[in-house]
Protein backbone atom coordinates (compact mmCIF):
# COMPACT_ATOMS: atom_id res chain seq x y z
CA UNK A 1 0.00 0.00 0.00
CA UNK A 2 1.33 3.47 -0.90
CA UNK A 3 2.32 5.67 2.02
CA UNK A 4 -0.46 8.19 1.29
CA UNK A 5 -3.03 5.40 1.02
CA UNK A 6 -1.86 4.11 4.39
CA UNK A 7 -2.35 7.58 5.88
CA UNK A 8 -5.85 7.81 4.40
CA UNK A 9 -6.75 4.41 5.86
CA UNK A 10 -5.52 5.39 9.31
CA UNK A 11 -7.51 8.64 9.35
CA UNK A 12 -10.55 6.76 8.09
CA UNK A 13 -10.13 4.21 10.88
CA UNK A 14 -10.20 7.04 13.43
CA UNK A 15 -13.52 8.24 12.02
CA UNK A 16 -15.06 4.77 11.71
CA UNK A 17 -14.07 3.87 15.27
CA UNK A 18 -15.61 7.05 16.64
CA UNK A 19 -12.32 8.52 17.78
CA UNK A 20 -13.13 11.37 15.41
CA UNK A 21 -16.79 12.34 14.95
CA UNK A 22 -18.55 14.62 12.45
CA UNK A 23 -17.55 18.21 13.20
CA UNK A 24 -14.48 17.27 15.27
CA UNK A 25 -11.22 19.09 14.78
CA UNK A 26 -8.21 16.92 13.93
CA UNK A 27 -5.13 17.18 16.15
CA UNK A 28 -2.32 19.38 14.77
CA UNK A 29 -0.56 17.85 11.77
CA UNK A 30 2.70 17.12 13.60
CA UNK A 31 0.95 15.52 16.56
CA UNK A 32 -1.34 13.39 14.38
CA UNK A 33 1.53 12.25 12.14
CA UNK A 34 3.55 11.14 15.16
CA UNK A 35 0.58 9.36 16.73
CA UNK A 36 -0.12 7.40 13.56
CA UNK A 37 3.55 6.76 12.74
CA UNK A 38 3.42 8.69 9.49
CA UNK A 39 5.52 11.37 7.87
CA UNK A 40 4.08 14.88 7.82
CA UNK A 41 4.24 14.84 4.02
CA UNK A 42 2.12 11.68 3.71
CA UNK A 43 -0.27 13.08 6.32
CA UNK A 44 -0.58 16.31 4.33
CA UNK A 45 -1.32 14.42 1.10
CA UNK A 46 -3.90 12.25 2.85
CA UNK A 47 -5.67 15.30 4.22
CA UNK A 48 -5.77 16.84 0.73
CA UNK A 49 -7.29 13.67 -0.73
CA UNK A 50 -9.91 13.42 2.02
CA UNK A 51 -10.74 17.10 1.55
CA UNK A 52 -11.47 16.51 -2.14
CA UNK A 53 -14.01 13.79 -1.35
CA UNK A 54 -15.54 15.98 1.36
CA UNK A 55 -14.56 13.84 4.35
CA UNK A 56 -12.38 16.60 5.77
CA UNK A 57 -12.79 20.38 5.72
CA UNK A 58 -9.54 22.35 5.81
CA UNK A 59 -10.14 25.82 7.23
CA UNK A 60 -7.14 28.03 6.61
CA UNK A 61 -5.86 29.55 9.81
CA UNK A 62 -8.26 27.48 11.92
CA UNK A 63 -7.56 23.80 11.45
CA UNK A 64 -8.85 20.66 9.79
CA UNK A 65 -12.27 19.29 10.69
CA UNK A 66 -14.29 16.20 9.93
CA UNK A 67 -17.27 17.28 7.82
CA UNK A 68 -20.86 16.44 8.68
CA UNK A 69 -20.35 13.23 6.63
CA UNK A 70 -23.87 13.63 5.30
CA UNK A 71 -24.73 11.57 2.21
CA UNK A 72 -25.06 14.53 -0.16
CA UNK A 73 -21.50 15.61 0.68
CA UNK A 74 -19.90 12.20 0.36
CA UNK A 75 -21.70 11.31 -2.86
CA UNK A 76 -21.71 14.65 -4.68
CA UNK A 77 -18.65 13.68 -6.72
CA UNK A 78 -20.82 11.16 -8.56
CA UNK A 79 -22.44 13.89 -10.67
CA UNK A 80 -18.99 15.07 -11.79
CA UNK A 81 -18.03 11.54 -12.80
CA UNK A 82 -21.33 11.10 -14.64
CA UNK A 83 -20.76 14.27 -16.66
CA UNK A 84 -17.38 12.94 -17.84
CA UNK A 85 -18.78 9.75 -19.41
CA UNK A 86 -19.76 9.17 -23.02
CA UNK A 87 -23.20 8.10 -24.20
CA UNK A 88 -22.41 4.37 -24.06
CA UNK A 89 -21.46 4.66 -20.39
CA UNK A 90 -24.51 6.83 -19.75
CA UNK A 91 -26.74 3.97 -20.85
CA UNK A 92 -25.26 1.83 -18.09
CA UNK A 93 -25.68 4.65 -15.59
CA UNK A 94 -29.31 5.11 -16.61
CA UNK A 95 -29.87 1.39 -16.07
CA UNK A 96 -28.58 1.78 -12.52
CA UNK A 97 -30.74 4.85 -12.01
CA UNK A 98 -33.80 2.96 -13.27
CA UNK A 99 -33.31 0.23 -10.69
CA UNK A 100 -32.66 2.63 -7.82
CA UNK A 101 -35.42 5.07 -8.71
CA UNK A 102 -37.96 2.28 -9.04
CA UNK A 103 -37.26 1.18 -5.47
CA UNK A 104 -37.15 4.76 -4.16
CA UNK A 105 -40.52 5.57 -5.73
CA UNK A 106 -42.08 2.48 -4.22
CA UNK A 107 -40.77 3.49 -0.81
CA UNK A 108 -42.04 7.05 -1.34
CA UNK A 109 -45.54 5.71 -1.96
CA UNK A 110 -45.42 3.92 1.36
CA UNK A 111 -44.08 6.91 3.26
CA UNK A 112 -45.80 9.94 1.72
CA UNK A 113 -48.24 11.94 3.80
CA UNK A 114 -51.14 13.68 2.02
CA UNK A 115 -49.26 16.98 2.28
CA UNK A 116 -46.10 15.48 0.80
CA UNK A 117 -48.03 13.96 -2.10
CA UNK A 118 -49.69 17.31 -2.72
CA UNK A 119 -46.26 18.95 -3.00
CA UNK A 120 -45.52 16.64 -5.94
CA UNK A 121 -48.86 17.34 -7.60
CA UNK A 122 -48.42 21.09 -7.12
CA UNK A 123 -44.96 20.89 -8.66
CA UNK A 124 -46.38 19.35 -11.82
CA UNK A 125 -49.24 21.85 -11.87
CA UNK A 126 -46.78 24.73 -11.77
CA UNK A 127 -45.44 23.88 -15.24
CA UNK A 128 -47.09 25.61 -18.20
CA UNK A 129 -46.52 23.27 -21.15
CA UNK A 130 -47.09 26.03 -23.66
CA UNK A 131 -44.51 28.51 -22.41
CA UNK A 132 -42.02 26.55 -20.30
CA UNK A 133 -38.36 26.86 -21.31
CA UNK A 134 -35.79 24.08 -21.43
CA UNK A 135 -34.04 25.47 -18.35
CA UNK A 136 -37.32 25.57 -16.44
CA UNK A 137 -38.11 22.01 -17.49
CA UNK A 138 -34.74 20.84 -16.25
CA UNK A 139 -35.31 22.57 -12.91
CA UNK A 140 -38.79 21.02 -12.64
CA UNK A 141 -37.40 17.58 -13.40
CA UNK A 142 -34.72 17.98 -10.73
CA UNK A 143 -37.23 19.14 -8.11
CA UNK A 144 -39.73 16.39 -8.88
CA UNK A 145 -37.33 13.46 -8.81
CA UNK A 146 -35.40 14.86 -5.85
CA UNK A 147 -38.62 15.14 -3.81
CA UNK A 148 -39.67 11.61 -4.73
CA UNK A 149 -36.26 10.28 -3.67
CA UNK A 150 -36.40 12.29 -0.45
CA UNK A 151 -39.74 10.71 0.42
CA UNK A 152 -38.07 7.29 0.25
CA UNK A 153 -36.53 8.15 3.62
CA UNK A 154 -32.97 7.05 2.79
CA UNK A 155 -30.43 9.83 2.41
CA UNK A 156 -27.81 7.71 0.68
CA UNK A 157 -30.32 6.38 -1.84
CA UNK A 158 -31.56 9.91 -2.57
CA UNK A 159 -28.00 11.20 -3.05
CA UNK A 160 -27.09 8.32 -5.35
CA UNK A 161 -30.12 8.95 -7.55
CA UNK A 162 -29.45 12.68 -7.65
CA UNK A 163 -25.83 12.11 -8.60
CA UNK A 164 -26.68 9.65 -11.34
CA UNK A 165 -28.70 12.27 -13.18
CA UNK A 166 -26.82 15.53 -12.93
CA UNK A 167 -28.15 18.83 -14.22
CA UNK A 168 -25.88 18.68 -17.28
CA UNK A 169 -27.16 15.25 -18.29
CA UNK A 170 -30.78 16.27 -17.70
CA UNK A 171 -30.31 19.30 -19.95
CA UNK A 172 -28.88 17.17 -22.74
CA UNK A 173 -31.69 14.64 -22.49
CA UNK A 174 -34.41 17.26 -22.24
CA UNK A 175 -33.16 19.03 -25.38
CA UNK A 176 -33.46 15.79 -27.28
CA UNK A 177 -36.81 14.89 -25.82
CA UNK A 178 -38.37 18.28 -26.49
CA UNK A 179 -37.27 18.13 -30.10
CA UNK A 180 -39.59 15.11 -30.34
CA UNK A 181 -42.45 16.94 -28.61
CA UNK A 182 -42.26 14.76 -25.51
CA UNK A 183 -42.85 17.48 -22.90
CA UNK A 184 -46.54 16.66 -22.44
CA UNK A 185 -45.87 12.92 -22.26
CA UNK A 186 -43.15 13.33 -19.65
CA UNK A 187 -45.27 15.61 -17.47
CA UNK A 188 -48.12 13.11 -17.80
CA UNK A 189 -45.78 10.39 -16.55
CA UNK A 190 -44.80 12.59 -13.62
CA UNK A 191 -48.50 13.09 -12.89
CA UNK A 192 -49.18 9.35 -12.90
CA UNK A 193 -46.25 8.71 -10.56
CA UNK A 194 -47.40 11.44 -8.17
CA UNK A 195 -50.96 10.10 -8.14
CA UNK A 196 -49.74 6.55 -7.39
CA UNK A 197 -47.67 7.93 -4.51
CA UNK A 198 -50.70 9.87 -3.23
CA UNK A 199 -52.70 6.62 -3.31
CA UNK A 200 -49.93 4.73 -1.46
CA UNK A 201 -49.81 2.22 -4.31
CA UNK A 202 -46.15 1.18 -4.05
CA UNK A 203 -46.32 -1.44 -6.78
CA UNK A 204 -47.85 0.91 -9.31
CA UNK A 205 -45.56 3.79 -8.37
CA UNK A 206 -42.50 1.56 -8.74
CA UNK A 207 -43.65 0.26 -12.15
CA UNK A 208 -44.42 3.75 -13.43
CA UNK A 209 -41.00 5.01 -12.34
CA UNK A 210 -39.32 2.08 -14.09
CA UNK A 211 -41.18 2.82 -17.32
CA UNK A 212 -40.47 6.55 -17.01
CA UNK A 213 -36.69 6.18 -16.73
CA UNK A 214 -36.68 3.37 -19.30
CA UNK A 215 -38.26 5.76 -21.79
CA UNK A 216 -35.31 8.13 -21.41
CA UNK A 217 -32.95 5.18 -21.74
CA UNK A 218 -34.67 4.18 -24.97
CA UNK A 219 -34.35 7.70 -26.38
CA UNK A 220 -30.67 7.89 -25.45
CA UNK A 221 -29.97 4.50 -27.01
CA UNK A 222 -31.69 5.52 -30.26
CA UNK A 223 -29.87 8.85 -30.29
CA UNK A 224 -26.53 7.12 -29.74
CA UNK A 225 -27.21 4.62 -32.51
CA UNK A 226 -28.22 7.46 -34.83
CA UNK A 227 -24.94 9.28 -34.22
CA UNK A 228 -22.96 6.06 -34.78
CA UNK A 229 -24.81 5.45 -38.07
CA UNK A 230 -24.01 8.95 -39.32
CA UNK A 231 -20.33 8.66 -38.42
Amino acid sequence: MAVTDDAIEKIKAMIVSGELNPGDRLPPEKELAERLGLSRNSMREAVKALEVIRVLDVRRGDGTYVTSLEPHLLLEAISFVVDMHDDDSLLELFAVRRMLESQATGLAAGNATPDAAQVLLDEIGSVDQGTVSIDDLVEHDIRFHREVARLAGNGYLASLIDGLSSQTIRARVWRGLTEQGAVARTLSEHQAIAEAIAQHDSGLASSLATAHVAGVERWLRQATQGIATQA
